[in-house]
């Protein structure tokens, strides 16, 4: 067992991450980023939990573009096929559950 205090992670580059379990197929990870990712469709589900500060989550439906403003606590879920790409606002640290091997 261990406790994780997502506020004492800072990572070396965007997007670094902490492997907190694989379960199976998935994964459960701890990132740190200051930058955005990119744009990207998953190849089975994402849990996407803000831990500490903003995120703006571009999605991508039928055309159209709009951004999700995510603050701490706020979960976004993409379903298989889902585009999107997330834009911190200043640094954040986000859980993500996805695929193991998922972009």
């Amino acid at each position: 067992m261990k406790k994780i205090s997502a506020r004492d992670f800072t990572g070396t580059t965007a997007w670094d991450a902490v492997l907190i379990e694989r379960i199976k197929d998935a994964t459960v990870r701890l990132h740190w980023t200051d930058a955005p990712y990119k744009w990207h469709i998953n190849d089975g589900p994402e849990v996407f939990v803000v831990l500490d500060g903003t995120v703006d989550m571009h999605v991508r439906r039928e055309g159209r573009e709009d951004v999700l403003r995510l603050t701490v606590g706020d979960i976004f879920h993409a379903a298989c096929g889902d585009e999107h790409v997330a834009h911190p606002d200043g640094p954040a640290r986000v859980l993500v559950i996805e695929t193991a091997g998922s972009v």
